[in-house]
């Protein structure tokens, strides 16, 4: 919600307001001077949307402050020149509505198009977050970031590596949006407190790491694709099976992380819907994204979200850190997840991240079945996996 400001004012006090904290109100406008805000300034506030109502005869601000809990100055402000005793019957004025549901449903096809109106309203909503192209797919499409918090702790999640694991987009989002909410009502997530994770923590986020391969699993060929991607598919028309980026590359095995040596355990040699590694790692323009990104922050806990086993894997090579093995006890008691160290496979984005930097990472298999797994799972899927993603934030040793 846009509000103008007038000379004098603060975000502080705009923060008091609309009850909502002032680093929130900071960080969605960095562009102002927080402490003096100058007449006609276009201020940003989160978590909030403008509703309009027509005034009833004998209605006051005062009286309409009181029946939405917020203060008349609150009301002033969204109202220029309104007088607080007295508005003329029949006329249009702005409320402001605290947002306190959320605005991302996770349980439908959650395809790229739909992924980025989902982000787009969020980046709306809650403009703290910083949202940003880290690359592009095979096609063009942009791979997305979003980050939040100011904290000097960073941890980040993925999910789509495979195409046929586009619910790990969605149960990511959804995570997304309800850390938000908690963040703008001040309300505890599964007992946690989220406003000290925003200023200890810093999270990255890329849901959907390979756009190309879930539009293709949930849409069908592009146009003019059709024959080649039936041809990698082995005559198949239907994709379900797909975990490939459009090139028929696997970007979860295209790390150096013993590459070679996966290359040749997989005996895949050409393209197609799943495990063949490519003729080089990092070959791929979303495994390039991935790997830029990681070299770039540094990151000191990563989780790679992906489907089926209910199962976690959290160690590669003995190069896993100090906490990893806390870390594990902590997640496997409460999703209830079987617990993997180690696992017979290669090059993944966890092996390497491990490797390179020696710091906390974990690959989440979601759910159980058949990939892709049915949304009749989604809402347990997510119940057992939330204390995880909360987990990698808030337990530090």
């Amino acid at each position: 919600m846009k509000v103008k400001a007038r000379k004098g004012d603060s975000l502080s006090y705009y923060a008091s307001l609309f009850h909502i904290p002032v680093e929130l109100l900071v960080d969605s406008n960095p562009q102002l001077d927080p402490d003096h805000l100058e007449a006609d300034e276009m201020v940003e506030v989160p978590g909030f949307i403008k509703e309009t109502c027509v005034v009833r005869e004998g209605d006051t601000l005062w009286g309409l402050s009181g029946e939405r809990n917020i203060g008349v100055d609150a009301l002033l402000l969204i109202n220029e020149n309104s007088d607080p005793n007295e508005v003329e019957t029949g006329v249009e004025l702005f409320l402001p509505r605290r947002v306190v549901t959320p605005v991302v449903n996770g349980k439908q096809p959650y395809d790229s198009v739909r992924f980025q109106k989902d982000l787009i309203l969020l980046q709306e909503l809650y403009p703290f977050i910083r949202v940003n192209a880290i690359g592009k797919s095979v096609l063009g499409k942009d791979l997305m970031e979003c980050k939040i918090g100011r904290g000097a702790k960073k941890v980040h999640m993925n999910g789509a590596f495979h195409g046929n694991e586009w619910i790990t987009s969605a149960v990511l989002m959804t995570f997304l949006n309800d850390y938000l909410l908690s963040l703008t009502n001040s309300k505890d997530l599964r007992g946690i407190p989220i406003l000290p994770l925003y200023r200890t923590v810093s999270l990255s986020l890329v849901p959907m790491v390979n756009p190309d391969g879930v539009d293709l699993v949930l849409n069908g060929p592009p146009d003019g694709m059709a024959e080649e991607l039936v041809r990698l598919n082995g005559g198949r028309v239907e994709f379900t099976g797909w975990k490939a980026n459009i090139r028929g590359i696997d970007l979860n095995k295209q790390f150096p992380a013993r590459w070679e040596f996966e290359k040749r355990r997989m005996e895949v040699s050409t393209p197609g819907p799943r495990d063949f590694t490519g003729n080089l790692p990092i070959s791929e323009p979303e495994s390039k994204a991935m790997e830029q990104l990681a070299r770039k922050e540094r990151f000191h806990r990563l989780v790679a979200v992906h489907t089926q086993g209910k199962e976690f894997y959290w160690g590669y090579e003995g190069l896993e850190s100090k906490e990893s093995e806390r870390l594990a006890g902590e997640i496997k008691r409460a999703s209830g997840y079987a617990s993997i160290r180690y696992v017979d496979s290669y090059a993944g984005f966890k092996d390497w991240f491990i490797q390179e930097f020696q710091q906390t990472g974990i690959t989440l298999e979601l759910g159980k079945g058949i990939n892709p797994l049915p949304l009749s799972q989604f809402d347990t899927i997510y119940r057992d996996t939330l204390g995880i993603y909360l987990i990698m934030l808030y337990k530090w040793w």
